[in-house]
């Protein structure tokens, strides 16, 4: 495995989980998936980025290892490499949201 497929998976794994669980997508396609899912075992696998990202790095993980040993530990490594760069983006993305306070009138 070269270090460039690993981190090719890795950010692979990382933008679908993203793409599935925390975005609208175009034409609100990734919405109407979470909606449609509704509130059991498929909803709440599409709100948990990190059970998500379990499932979606399997299919990158057969394909990109070679043997089932290293296809296991592959598995297990997209979704902690995901699991961290989502970690590492949204502790820097919180600074983001804007606040809004109301002055009251007469004080």
């Amino acid at each position: 495995m070269d270090f460039y497929l690993l981190i090719l998976g890795i950010l692979s794994v990382w933008r679908i989980t993203h793409f599935l669980s925390a975005e609208d997508g175009p034409w609100d396609i990734s919405f109407r998936i979470r909606k449609l899912a509704g509130n059991g075992f498929w909803g709440k696998l599409l709100d948990c980025f990190h059970c998500l990202s379990i499932w979606i790095s399997v299919p990158f993980a057969y394909f990109l290892g070679q043997g089932w040993g290293e296809r296991g530990l592959l598995w297990l490594s997209f979704s902690a490499g995901a699991i961290v760069l989502n970690q590492l983006i949204t502790r820097h993305d919180t600074g983001r949201q804007a606040t809004y306070t109301e002055d009251k009138e007469g004080e």
